[in-house]
């Protein structure tokens, strides 16, 4: 049976971040690490996007990026320039690439193309099987999301869900220098929907039919509401040059609460989704730097996590939307509306003071924060 220092089951986005991370720390050169996934990550199966301050460490791979950026409902559209921030996009294909290129030129560092069915954390060493074999290992990293601790949990559980066309028109349509982060002029039936475009020139974009619910629809539902937008754009001859679809769940179940000493669960798995947006590259970059710091200094994972304020934010606003799904575009249009997109940037990423937290969460509506607050407190 194969011995490792460390493995990760999974090698998705928070596997190879936090592996690319040891790496460069420079720390991990003596010990062996290996990744085990069924899949070998080389397709372009997702798009990331983000908004950072200035320049960042992964603008060598970011595919486009937006100085300015709509929000529209049926009441108001508003173009707001986001500088000192950008928003950025990287492709799945060349995140792997990048990362996965680097990791190969490390001799302590593997890849096994297997499945991982079950792992257990004994008193000698964490035990992982796979459909054709076992390995051991001193710590493990577990990225494969079990669906079914938060459905079972007290805590709300939502699905950021969406289908999503790469597009070419045959006349101009979009605005390429700006992104639309929501736009909730769409029918809304009951749930918090709308569509979400990245332009990549004023005939080529991508167009997302995106929504916070419980229940996932029927392909053609998020097809035909593209479909829609796009002839209400007045573009009625276009071609789809690619699809994507995803589901990311939204909760603020304790994931951490199922670490072990040995075994520590990351991405999905661990709670690195941001649970009021769905947003996850960014959460991603943070949460592997905090990692990797832990790793150099602890050795019992029970003691990585702790709860802090924006946790509990991203409570009540998943409470208010698992009872009223269909109060999520008042929310954010209220946000929007009333608050600079620079100040949101810093308030999602958990980097404000408590006074410019108020700001934020005063510009939304009140009532339905202060009903949600008496009843989670009591």
């Amino acid at each position: 049976m194969k011995h490792f220092h460390y493995i990760f089951t999974g090698s998705g986005l928070s596997a190879l971040m936090t592996v690319y991370r040891m790496v460069v720390s420079g720390k991990f050169d003596d010990k062996s690490i290996v990744l085990i996934d069924p899949d070998t990550k080389e397709s372009n199966d997702r798009t990331w996007c983000f908004w950072e301050n200035g320049t960042g460490e992964w603008d060598a791979i970011a595919h486009q990026q937006w100085d300015s950026a709509f929000f529209i409902d049926n009441s108001f559209t508003k173009k707001m320039m986001l500088a000192p921030y950008h928003y950025k996009m990287i492709r799945g294909a060349d995140f792997y690439r990048y990362v996965k290129g680097m990791i190969a030129q490390q001799p302590n560092i593997t890849f096994v193309q297997q499945k991982v069915i079950d792992f257990t954390d004994t008193p000698l060493h964490v035990l992982v099987k796979t459909e054709t074999e076992s390995y051991t290992c001193n710590k493990l990293f577990n990225s494969i999301y079990n669906p079914m601790l938060p459905a079972k949990s007290k805590y709300p559980l939502l699905q950021q869900h969406f289908i999503g066309w790469f597009v070419k028109t045959k006349k101009p349509v979009f605005e390429a220098d700006a992104v639309t982060f929501m736009d909730f002029s769409v029918p809304q039936k009951g749930n918090t929907r709308f569509m979400y475009v990245l332009p990549f020139s004023e005939t080529e974009a991508l167009v997302e039919y995106t929504l916070f619910s419980h229940n996932l629809l029927e392909t053609q539902e998020y097809e035909n509401a593209i479909h829609q937008y796009l002839e209400n754009l007045d573009s009625n001859d276009y071609e789809v040059i690619e699809k994507e679809r995803g589901s990311i769940p939204m909760t603020c179940y304790p994931f951490w609460k199922n670490n072990s000493k040995n075994v520590v669960h990351i991405g999905s798995a661990g709670g690195w989704t941001k649970a009021s947006t769905g947003y996850t590259f960014k959460n991603t970059t943070k949460k592997s730097e905090e990692l990797v710091a832990f790793l150099e200094q602890g050795t019992d994972f029970t003691k990585l996590h702790q709860k802090n304020r924006f946790w509990f934010y991203d409570s009540l606003l998943l409470d208010i939307l698992y009872k009223k799904n269909e109060k999520g575009g008042t929310i954010f249009s209220a946000m929007f509306r009333n608050a600079p997109p620079q100040l949101i940037f810093k308030f999602l990423d958990e980097e404000t003071t408590f006074a410019q937290d108020l700001k934020v969460i005063w510009a939304c509506p009140k009532g339905l924060f202060i009903k949600a607050l008496v009843q989670r407190l009591f």
